[in-house]
């Protein structure tokens, strides 16, 4: 018998959900706003004993200004258009790359996945591949590519490569077996089992790996922009640097760390959407 009408006791009789899980599940649900300011309380809580300790000389303002001064950095890099700029050819960079080597992670997923011929041909190499540092390929890459937009975008879609390939084929191979029991016994064809029966059940880790890909690009983004890089905000932190602007530098941090969790919100609103059909553990 489905939990979702109710429990099964040992008697047989099927108890409805308790008043104290229905009501949990539909708070959950109607204070959407209360949850998004639960999850701000540690950081505003932060920024205000930061501030504090920052006004009353406990720490240096060289070495970490306060909160107060790095939104006056930011409004002037906005007013000056200098943030728009490097901001522009950054986002440019990291859509680039997670769409090639994301898009090629998942369809090498997916081959894999279905064919054990493809995975013994293709995946010992793969995973190879994927134990060597990023760090470690850069200085080949820019040999074989230069300092220009080429190396970086490669660079990027390496990191974005593995996580999608990776969830993809264990998402695959994860299908319960029995499933394709059921599956023969309606006489599902080929096409009707990949699109109604084996995608759905692997949708859960190839979101996942969508999640950690873009992730990933993210920091493979910093690595890029900083080696050899003119423009982007890997640049613009490295260039803060070198005249000791901790402020802007950490305006650049800031920008990684609200676009990364904006990316990965997405991805997470999306999941929500698309598995509404699982049944899990919510805490």
């Amino acid at each position: 018998m489905s939990n979702q009408t109710g429990v099964l006791t040992r008697s047989g009789v099927e108890h409805p959900p308790s008043v104290k899980e229905t009501t949990g599940k539909r708070n959950r649900k109607k204070l959407p706003l209360f949850n998004w300011m639960r999850g701000l309380a540690l950081p505003v809580l932060v920024v205000l004993i930061w501030e504090a300790a920052g006004a009353y000389g406990l720490i240096s303002a060289t070495l970490l200004p306060r909160p107060s001064e790095i939104l006056v950095a930011f409004k002037d890099l906005i007013v000056s258009g200098e943030l728009y700029a490097h901001f522009k050819i950054s986002l440019f960079r990291a859509i680039l790359g997670f769409l090639l080597g994301g898009g090629l992670g998942l369809l090498a997923g997916l081959a894999v996945g279905f064919s054990s011929k493809t995975e013994l041909t293709l995946d010992p190499t793969l995973q190879m591949i994927r134990t060597i540092p990023s760090l470690a390929v850069i200085p080949l890459f820019i040999l074989w590519f230069g300092f220009g937009e080429l190396s970086k975008i490669l660079l990027i879609s390496k990191a974005a490569f593995f996580p999608l390939y990776v969830n993809a084929f264990l998402g695959i191979r994860g299908v319960d077996s029995k499933l394709f029991d059921v599956a023969k016994v309606l006489e599902f064809s080929k096409w009707k089992q990949i699109t109604t029966l084996i995608l759905p059940a692997a949708l859960p880790n190839i979101l996942l790996g969508l999640r950690l890909s873009l992730g990933a690009a993210w920091l493979a983004l910093v690595a890029a922009e900083l080696m050899g890089s003119s423009e982007g905000i890997g640049y613009l932190i490295m260039d803060a640097r070198q005249f000791s602007q901790t402020s802007i530098v950490f305006v650049g941090i800031i920008i990684f760390a609200v676009f990364g969790k904006a990316s990965d919100s997405l991805v997470r609103y999306f999941e929500k959407r698309l598995l509404k059909w699982r049944d899990s553990f919510i805490g």
